[in-house]
């Protein structure tokens, strides 16, 4: 009978410790602070929208979640340093397209597998604008324009290999254009733009929307599904007849191997986080769209945009192996 009770005290002293062990969603986070990883600088769209998201998820879960900048390599730098922490929740990154982007352009030897999904956050369009006193009053006459002149035309965006690289390329190479893209970090578009330096810029709409509002940019077409809610007289280039569809999404990911729980305990605070009134506010500031998805749904979008993105890449030349 003793021996009985030792199995006995045994297995239920085992089950406690299991129980209590780390990666339970019971104990998370416990340790200390959680981190994001933002792979741009600070001060762009991504970087105040990952903010924002930090502090409704500080919110929820009871502990600081700091938004920490690791920009460079079109995000190659802040990936590797994710995927190189321990899978526990407490190192995030805050990812994007540019997952598939920088894999198939080989600036990444790993590719979206490494990592975990979360929750995605929102959703950004992409958008084509020219100065208000060019000579292109639509799409269809600066693609006309480009046809007649091939490479003449200067199409700005945010660096090779970026999102609004590859959306630039795709849309003239299915155009059947030539332009000249000219990369240069985002900070530098407009200024390039509105000193005449480039004549065409690819851009997120939040970085246009001021000289938009004022009339000094006119915004030709959306390179999205669907036109953008904050610019619903701007066209999307599906309806211009070519067949480009490139939204930007933005979301949470962990390190490879991270627990179920740890993992179900951030898609909370992430859902709750993104449904408040202040990520509303914030993402309408920055013309971003809020669009929780969770991690299930979230994993199935990556790896369809994945496929879709190296198709669009290879076809345009982009497309490297790492």
């Amino acid at each position: 009978m003793n021996t009985w009770i030792r199995i006995l005290t045994a297995v239920c002293c085992a089950g406690l410790v299991i129980a209590a062990g780390p990666g339970r969603g019971q104990d998370f986070p416990k340790k200390g602070n959680v981190e994001i990883t933002v792979l741009f600088p600070a001060g762009t769209s991504a970087d105040v929208t990952a903010r924002v998201l930090a502090q409704g998820m500080a919110k929820q879960l009871g502990v600081n979640v700091l938004a920490v900048n690791r920009p460079g390599a079109g995000g190659a730098i802040g990936y590797r340093h994710v995927a190189a922490q321990k899978p526990d929740g407490y190192s995030l990154v805050w990812n994007s397209n540019s997952i598939s982007t920088t894999f198939h352009s080989g600036q990444l030897s790993f590719d979206y597998k490494a990592f975990d999904p979360v929750a995605r956050a929102l959703v950004e369009s992409v958008v084509v604008a020219v100065r208000s006193e060019a000579k292109w009053k639509t799409l269809k006459e600066l693609v006309a324009d480009a046809k007649s002149r091939p490479d003449a035309i200067t199409v700005a965006n945010s660096g090779v290999g970026s999102h609004t690289h590859i959306s630039a390329v795709a849309l003239f190479k299915t155009a059947d254009a030539q332009v000249t893209d000219v990369p240069y970090a985002a900070a530098q578009i407009v200024p390039n733009l509105m000193g005449g330096h480039v004549d065409v810029v690819v851009q997120f709409p939040g970085a246009l929307a001021g000289n938009v509002q004022a009339g000094r940019i006119r915004l030709l077409a959306a390179l999205s599904a669907q036109r953008d809610p904050a610019f619903p007289d701007v066209p999307t280039a599906r309806e211009l007849g070519i067949d480009v569809a490139l939204d930007a999404w933005r979301g949470i990911a962990v390190p490879k191997g991270t627990p179920q729980a740890v993992v179900a305990v951030l898609e909370k605070a992430i859902r709750e986080a993104v449904q408040s009134a202040e990520f509303t506010a914030a993402s309408e500031k920055l013309y971003v769209r809020p669009g929780f998805l969770p991690a299930a749904e979230f994993g199935k979008l990556i790896a369809t945009e994945d496929a879709y993105l190296a198709r669009i890449m290879e076809q345009v030349g982009l497309k490297k192996t790492p």
